[in-house]
């Protein structure tokens, strides 16, 4: 009824998500879509999405899967030069909007034309673009690998960038612009972004006077999902000059561990690793370790009071700290964010947690 009903909205098409309830009393959506489609003229999805299935990445996954499937047809032209951007929402980052806009703004350098991003403002003429696509790129470690692989498989678009951690940090940044323009046949606007990148940080935090002697050989600790915490490895120790000695990943799917594993290799490192780490979890490894410093959320920063560990850098979510502005990781501005936030945070430890003065109003 409520299907039927919604003719009235004049929708291009309909999304009907299963919850815990119907499908443990085994209600079959997928059926009652399909009897009710003929009498439609809208497009129905329907998506076997129910709480019990698993977290908010599993969701993602199957909520792609099933987009695919039905709104994704069989084409025989490529768009050369086009790209197909997949799952930028899905982890931790509260400025993923920031890091999706750097993605396009590179691409675009590069001479790449974005056919699709699956999903953030699509329109459903884009999925019709989908299978035209010669290449995809994911933007995400905890999501969205089954669907680069769908597309793979069934239409032969090539995964780029596949296997190396997202762009933070210098390392990672050179490294995937790198790959990215030897892809693409843009060599040279990839060493000219990562020459002026480079350089640009450097002349930045020398101006601004970047103060690291207290990061220097500092012990660190990572609380985050992979999307954030994996690239992160690079940058604190390269960049930085800590040392991580906890790695806390809320999730860890099997090509997220490998690239985990190739990093850790890379940088002779040898951290504690907790994978699919809950709250619980990561306030024992914290107590355990006892690092000087935790890149993590809001609920690291609760959880560390009686730990006494000095500094926590609030990166991922939940943040308390509001943010109107979509300002990315990824990137070479993406460093000079994440300095920004490490330095206001160190000095935010010296300021007073009680009130001196008496406000004249």
């Amino acid at each position: 009824r409520t299907i039927l009903e919604a003719q009235e909205l004049k929708v291009p098409i309909m999304f009907v998500l299963s919850s815990c309830g119907p499908e443990i009393v085994g209600d079959d959506v997928v059926a009652v879509c399909e009897e009710v489609r003929p009498q439609v003229d809208f497009e129905i999805v329907p998506i076997k999405c129910a709480g019990f299935r698993g977290d908010q990445n599993e969701g993602t996954d199957i909520a792609l899967d099933a987009i695919l499937r039905r709104l994704v047809v069989q084409s025989k032209k490529k768009a050369p030069g086009s790209v197909c951007l997949i799952a930028p929402h899905a982890n931790s980052n509260p400025t993923w909007m920031g890091d999706l806009a750097w993605v396009k703004g590179i691409l675009g350098q590069m001479g790449a034309k974005v056919s699709a991003t699956l999903t953030h403002d699509t329109v459903l003429g884009e999925f019709q673009n989908v299978v035209s696509t010669e290449a995809s790129l994911l933007l995400s470690h905890d999501a969205g690998q089954k669907a680069a692989d769908y597309l793979a498989q069934e239409f032969g678009i090539e995964q780029l960038c596949q296997g190396i951690p997202l762009p933070v940090g210098f390392t990672n940044t050179r490294r995937w612009l790198t790959v990215l323009g030897n892809r693409l046949g843009t060599e040279d606007i990839a060493e000219r972004l990562v020459n002026e990148g480079e350089k640009m940080v450097v002349e930045q935090c020398r101006r601004k006077g970047m103060e690291q002697f207290f990061m220097h050989r500092a012990p660190a600790a990572i609380v985050a999902d992979a999307t954030v915490g994996i690239p992160l490895l690079h940058f604190i120790t390269e960049d930085l000059e800590m040392i991580p000695r906890l790695l806390c990943l809320r999730s860890c799917l099997p090509g997220a561990k490998e690239i985990l594993e190739r990093e850790l290799a890379e940088l002779q490192l040898s951290p504690k690793v907790v994978p699919n780490t809950d709250v619980y979890q990561s306030k024992l490894a914290l107590g355990e370790v006892k690092p000087e410093v935790v890149f993590g959320s809001n609920i690291e920063r609760h959880a560390v009071e009686e730990l006494d560990i000095p500094l926590v850098f609030r990166i991922v979510d939940p943040i308390s700290q509001f943010r109107s502005i979509n300002r990315e990781y990824f990137g070479y501005i993406g460093m000079l964010n994440l300095i920004e936030i490490i330095h206001n945070g160190w000095l935010d430890r010296y300021r007073s947690k009680e009130r001196r003065y008496k406000a004249r109003w």
